[in-house]
């Protein structure tokens, strides 16, 4: 969408379109999206058949087009994403997370397609209204689940985070959850020795659910409260989400734990 032209509310196909609001005419910024115009459900099923457009494998990916002022030329592969917030939602973290490490490419993944595009004008509008910061964070629609591998290859994260993944309370559902135990083994290939992954869940049987899959993983060990209160990170998965904002405002609960890849210990 240019930012010299004035552009009507758009719909590309039957409940895949978002209505996005007009730029006022002579403005040449980005206007702050407004969640008005990007209504979704709370929910969206990984398993169905999304048309979403993803790399074959990560060598193909084109991270220039994400972060444009990384990259001196569109197939620079010098510079890589090291920070992965899988399901996103409405991008609070990587808004938090962005100053804090200006110099890391932040990425954030969201199946959603309403709440993607808010994120994805979200970042627009703050690149625009702050022309040195906010470069190194993108958000990109896609399903984890499905096509995780062929963004990043072996060890290139140093840090993950699953903030308020769904729950999925039905048993027969409990395959659709993020966390299992076939995408820990994703997880932790994609996930540099000494990389962490933060969860963090306001519901205490989606708390048991993720600690006993990492627990039992051989590529990863819980951290302690020490190591948790020395990381700076875990005071902004507290605060920063939309989703930990409402559960602060309703006295609910914020269920954190967080791991750490440690080597193979068959090699």
């Amino acid at each position: 969408m240019s930012l010299e032209t004035e552009a009507p509310p758009v719909s590309t196909s039957p409940g895949e379109g978002t209505q996005r609001p007009p730029f006022k005419p002579g403005h040449r910024h980005y206007l702050k999206p407004q969640k008005k115009f990007y209504r979704q459900r709370a929910h969206s099923n990984p398993m169905s058949d999304h048309l979403i457009d993803y790399p074959r494998t990560p060598a193909v990916m084109d991270w220039g087009s994400l972060y444009p002022a990384f990259f001196n030329n569109p197939k620079d592969k010098t510079k890589q994403v090291e920070f992965a917030d899988l399901g996103c939602g409405y991008g609070g973290l990587l808004v938090a997370l962005s100053p804090m490490f200006p110099d890391t490419l932040i990425l954030g993944m969201e199946l959603r397609v309403k709440v993607s595009d808010f994120v994805i004008d979200k970042i627009k509008n703050l690149r625009s209204e702050h022309p040195d910061q906010y470069q190194n964070i993108a958000c990109i629609r896609s399903n984890v689940m499905k096509y995780f591998p062929c963004y990043f290859k072996k060890a290139q994260l140093s840090k993950m985070f699953f903030l308020y993944p769904d729950p999925h309370f039905k048993r027969n559902k409990h395959r659709w959850r993020v966390i299992n135990r076939g995408t820990l083994a994703e997880y932790a290939y994609a996930l540099k020795e000494g990389g962490i992954v933060y969860t963090i869940t306001d519901i205490p049987m989606l708390h048991s659910w993720i600690d006993s899959h990492f627990t039992e993983h051989p590529l990863f060990q819980k951290l302690t409260e020490e190591e948790l209160k020395a990381d700076p990170v875990v005071e902004k998965i507290y605060a920063s989400t939309e989703e930990g904002q409402k559960v602060s405002r309703t006295n609910g609960l914020k269920l954190m734990a967080c791991y750490r890849r440690v080597p193979d210990p068959f090699k």
